[in-house]
């Protein structure tokens, strides 16, 4: 029996196929959920528009989560830091859903590269409709056979797919406590998991010290992550996705900046 967040979801991509094709799963692996599996609450909430709190309350409540850290007790830099990392997995997980673009219209940005970066994407998210990102994602990410662009560590550090570094994220992330869901087919070293499984390890929603992250982003995020925003920006299917290749890059080299001077 399917939870109520799945059901709002499924309503929300106007059905079971809709919906598996918007996150580029199997049809059979969506009607076999009872709940939207938590590496795929991301993907869902950007395809559908439905807050990740309904889609799984037990893992995004409102007003505490499952370690019952307070947002009052995360500073408010990691508060922004995990907000950032949530916002790139979104968009890398697959193409923005009409609500996303609207709630991305009204960003603001301030004088900094970020937040011109941030306005940036206000100004591309109000020039675009879902349509046209949903067929630029796929000539990115996807495409007849592959995308212009393959967003994994693996193939960013040896030019193919599922090699060692996969195998050593797997025994990291393992390490940390964080396993593979049931009927996941996406390896664990896309881009937008790995900003996932950052968003929840900075803003408290996984237990894992500073060191922790630091260790997970020098190892699988530093290497290679900033060459793929950079492709990102020059990638000849970017239009959208150039401004999410700058906002990308640019926090990238602000993460890299912030761990190596940190105490």
């Amino acid at each position: 029996m399917r939870d109520a967040g799945l059901d709002r979801a499924i309503d929300a991509a106007g059905g079971v196929a809709q919906l598996a094709r918007k996150i580029r799963i199997s049809q059979p692996s969506v009607s076999n959920w009872s709940k939207v599996p938590a590496q795929r609450v991301i993907a869902v909430e950007a395809a559908t528009g439905v807050p990740r709190a309904e889609l799984r309350p037990d893992l995004y409540p409102d007003h505490h989560h499952e370690r019952t850290v307070s947002p009052e007790s995360i500073d408010p830099i990691d508060v922004a830091r995990a907000q950032e990392y949530a916002l790139l997995a979104a968009l890398l997980a697959v193409a923005p859903s009409k609500s996303l673009l609207d709630l991305l219209a009204g960003l603001s940005g301030d004088g900094t590269p970020l937040g011109q970066a941030h306005a940036a994407l206000a100004e591309a998210a109000m020039r675009t409709i879902a349509g046209q990102v949903e067929r630029e994602y796929f000539d990115l990410f996807v495409g007849l056979g592959r995308g212009e662009l393959l967003p994994y560590e693996s193939y960013y550090l040896t030019g193919f797919l599922n090699e060692r570094p996969l195998s050593r994220l797997r025994a990291d992330l393992a390490a940390l406590g964080i396993e593979r869901a049931a009927n996941s087919s996406e390896p664990e070293d896309h881009a937008a998991m790995l900003c996932e499984v950052m968003a929840g390890m900075v803003g408290g929603r996984l237990e894992a010290s500073f060191e922790a992250q630091r260790a997970l982003f020098d190892k699988h995020i530093s290497p290679w992550m900033g060459r793929l925003f950079a492709d990102l920006e020059q990638a000849a299917s970017a239009k959208f996705y150039r401004v999410v290749g700058t906002l990308g890059r640019l926090f990238i080299e602000i993460e890299m900046q912030g761990f190596t001077f940190a105490n």
